[in-house]
């Protein structure tokens, strides 16, 4: 049987182009049986050694054997969408960074083929004595495995989902694409908040999860989106706040809910990246705090997001406002939530040396009348390592649980 492909390209913030190819969402009755799935895996083996050796050399020539430190330094490009900064931290107070170079040009040349992602199935329509890997939609939806209905959770008990899943990483999406929505099936949130996603994974996720609205903070490149779950939070309305002095067209990305008879305000955003952005991300992060304080009063409001944060720039702006919170510090800083971009356990990325950071926050501001949200209960996610050897996405997503109750503790 042929298999159709789609194929779909859209520039990033810069213009570079970028090209996507993959086959076609079948129809219930048109799948692939597991013979094509054989001949599917044969076409992205060869080769595979030779792609992980140019790698390692690219890596090696990427990283100098003296580890630059915070210190200016002139190594880089000059072109933010081309450089990352990934800042150590053993003690948070003597921290040093490395360049990870993301080139842009090699990914625009690049086209990934997310081979067989769809068209797995159960059945077959010859007969068959075996069971073929699940689709999409059989991982996403558990296979019946565990009730995700909206009558097994509290009322007043509100999750939340957020997770940069590093949509620009073109390897192992055969093992990735799946691994990440058995995660979004398995915990259903009511909210997710996603950063780096690319338009083909947004089509996926669109077409599988059914029971999510879809809110986008843009259509081309990589952005941000907020997702709600349908049976248990009513969508009011959405804004999308344009950083002014951006240069990687970066923005704040809003929606108005109604939860369990409570009004709330979710934000996320994907904070300018890199250490010598880092003025332009406190403020981002000052407008950010802006909107969370000028919300109406009787709003609870939950931001979540990659915020690329150092703490010390945090304290450079004088410490969060008084009225908004720092959720992970709320539930007593527990170390196992701390780093969500961990190199010493994620080697999604080859940094030749440990890098741990909490780049992923989520904060709070209460509600200034009614029903106040306490955080009970945070955890990472993702931290399963795959078959291909490698995680999810290079951060560690964070669920956070909320229980809304009359005071405040």
């Amino acid at each position: 049987m042929e298999n159709k492909q789609v194929c779909e390209r859209f520039t990033d913030t810069k213009g570079s182009l970028h090209s996507f190819t993959y086959p076609a969402l079948p129809a219930e009755d048109d799948r692939d049986s597991s013979k094509s799935t054989e001949c599917a895996h044969a076409q992205v083996k060869p080769g595979k050694k030779k792609k992980q050796k140019k790698k390692r050399q690219n890596t090696e020539k990427m990283f100098p054997e003296k580890i630059l430190t915070e210190q200016p330094t002139s190594q880089s490009s000059g072109n933010p969408k081309q450089d990352t900064y990934i800042q150590t931290t053993c003690d948070q107070s003597t921290q040093t960074d490395v360049l990870q170079n993301k080139s842009t040009q090699t990914m625009a040349t690049q086209t990934f083929q997310l081979q067989c992602i769809h068209t797995q199935s159960m059945d077959s329509k010859s007969t068959q004595t075996h069971r073929t890997r699940p689709t999409l939609r059989e991982v996403y939806e558990g296979q019946g495995s565990a009730d995700h209905s909206s009558e097994g959770k509290e009322p007043n008990q509100l999750t939340l989902l957020t997770w940069n899943i590093d949509g620009l990483d073109v390897e192992d999406l055969k093992e990735r694409i799946p691994s990440l929505l058995s995660y979004l099936g398995t915990h259903r949130a009511d909210v997710v908040l996603l950063q780096e996603l690319v338009p083909p994974y947004l089509k996926i996720l669109q077409e599988i999860m059914t029971d999510y609205e879809f809110l986008q903070g843009d259509d081309s490149g990589y952005f941000t989106a907020i997702l709600l779950r349908k049976s248990r939070v009513e969508f009011l309305q959405s804004n999308i706040v344009k950083f002014p002095t951006t240069e990687m067209g970066r923005n704040l990305l809003m929606a108005n809910v109604c939860f369990s008879g409570q009004q709330l305000c979710f934000m996320t955003s994907h904070l300018e990246s890199l250490k010598t952005s880092s003025q332009e991300r406190m403020n981002q992060l000052r407008r950010v705090w802006k909107w969370m304080r000028e919300a109406p009063d009787s709003h609870t409001v939950i931001f979540g997001g990659d915020t690329n944060l150092r703490d010390w720039e945090v304290k450079k702006l004088g410490g969060l406002p008084d009225c908004i919170m720092d959720v992970w510090e709320m539930l007593g800083q527990p170390e196992d939530c701390m780093y969500t971009w961990d190199t010493t356990t994620n080697n999604n990325k080859e940094v030749p040396f440990p890098v741990r950071l909490r780049f992923d926050r989520v904060y709070l501001r209460g509600p200034r009348e009614g029903l106040w949200p306490h955080p009970t209960r945070m955890t990472l996610v993702g931290l399963e390592k795959l078959r291909c050897s490698r995680f999810t996405s290079d951060h560690w997503g964070i669920l956070c649980t909320f229980s809304f109750e009359s005071s405040v503790q």
